[in-house]
């Protein structure tokens, strides 16, 4: 693995600057990095007397105020415009949110075809996207079983934690 660069330490602060997220750990290698918004934090778990974390990246923690990245749709508008239509969303339709602050990519790899398409069909486990955070990515499943009726957001754009991904037509 390479060396993590000023600037990509830079761009995670301002991430987590942008975020809700109230603290930070992430530990690549040997680089580590705590961030907080409390000054009465404990530290980085690697500080206190418990057992060290293994070496391997872990994501940020999750925040708590929203436990799943798939809720009900309330009746007002998506906040991204939609791609091919104007029309309102059903109110019948459900949509998967982002989970965390991040890079949306449609397909696992630059010129690989997009994990879904409008009228797709997925259940609780399909995967339709991926967030990336600081090379970290974050597959994000359908959660539900129906039909992708609606995608918010276009491939290589910068979400925001909770932000409309796409909206899904629940299977009847």
């Amino acid at each position: 693995m390479k060396n993590v660069t000023a600037n990509e330490i830079k761009n995670l602060i301002q991430i987590f600057d942008d975020s809700e997220w109230q603290e930070l750990a992430l530990q690549v290698e040997d680089f580590r990095i705590f961030l907080s918004r409390d000054p009465n934090s404990a530290g980085a778990p690697w500080q206190s007397t418990q057992t060290p974390p293994a070496p391997v990246a872990s994501a940020p923690a999750p925040v708590p105020q929203q436990p799943s990245s798939v809720s009900a749709v309330a009746p007002a508008q998506p906040t991204a415009t939609p791609k091919a239509e104007s029309a309102p969303i059903p109110d019948n339709y459900v949509v998967v949110k982002a989970p965390n602050l991040g890079i949306f990519y449609r397909s696992p790899k630059p010129g690989a075809a997009p994990y879904v398409e409008l009228g797709a069909e997925v259940d609780n486990e399909t995967e339709i996207c991926l967030i990336e955070v600081m090379k970290l990515f974050t597959p994000v499943h359908a959660g539900m079983r129906g039909t992708v009726r609606h995608i918010c957001v276009e491939d290589g754009e910068m979400v925001e934690f909770d932000q409309p991904l796409f909206y899904v037509e629940p299977a009847e």
